[in-house]
């Protein structure tokens, strides 16, 4: 269970994040403790019109190393930037206003309205569908991975190291998370992070055969 009180670690750790937000966030993304009982270990959620905040379980967080955290909250900041963070939802309430329509225009027999019922309710449910489609949220999930490792790089990361830490912050993530659904989206994060890095390996090794046959042409 997550404690309602905040203590000066607590507040440390929350600023220490806020400052390996890049800069251009800073001014609208906000860090804070989340107060929910038995929340998930970070969650990003949009709280306004023009601010987002990145919630997290500070007691799950100490069981992470700061490299590990690092690269999490990179992820999160990653899907800020690239917009995949779920909007204010008004799906279920256009879906139950939909259907509530389509009833009673059933009774009251008029076409026109019944029409534009089912097409809310159709609307509604296929952006529903959209949010919850698992393929969709996992393609989504490793391009975050992707833009964390080049965020970890900007703060100064090497692409090996910055590489290392995630995966390891996903091992982790699968050796504490009780359920098996989740516990199943990590591992296939892993795979991806592990492919990923076969591949930037792969180029960085190329590049420095390349660079080696330059010089020794020269």
């Amino acid at each position: 269970m997550t404690s309602f009180t905040t203590t000066k670690a607590d507040m440390n750790e929350l600023r220490r994040l806020k400052g390996l937000l890049p800069p251009e966030l800073q001014s609208w993304v906000m860090v804070e403790k989340s107060i929910d009982v038995n929340p998930p270990l970070i969650r990003t959620e949009e709280i306004g019109a023009d601010q987002v905040e990145i919630q997290i379980d500070l007691v799950k967080w100490e069981q992470f190393a700061l490299d590990q955290r690092n690269l999490l909250f990179w992820h999160e900041v990653a899907r800020i930037q690239n917009d995949t963070i779920p909007k204010e939802g008004w799906e279920m309430a256009a879906l139950a206003i939909g259907l509530g329509g389509a009833v009673g225009e059933l009774w009251v027999q008029d076409g026109l309205l019944l029409m534009l019922a089912l097409a809310l309710c159709g609307v509604a449910g296929y952006r529903l569908y959209q949010k919850n489609n698992g393929e969709r949220t996992m393609k989504e999930a490793i391009e975050a991975d992707e833009k964390a490792i080049a965020i970890a790089t900007r703060f100064g990361y090497s692409l090996p190291n910055a590489y290392k830490s995630l995966g390891s912050a996903l091992k982790t993530s699968i050796e504490i998370t009780p359920k098996k659904r989740q516990r199943a989206k990590y591992e296939a994060r892993l795979q991806a992070l592990k492919r990923s890095a076969s591949k930037a390996k792969a180029k960085m090794k190329a590049a420095r055969e390349a660079s080696g046959n330059a010089e020794t042409i020269y």
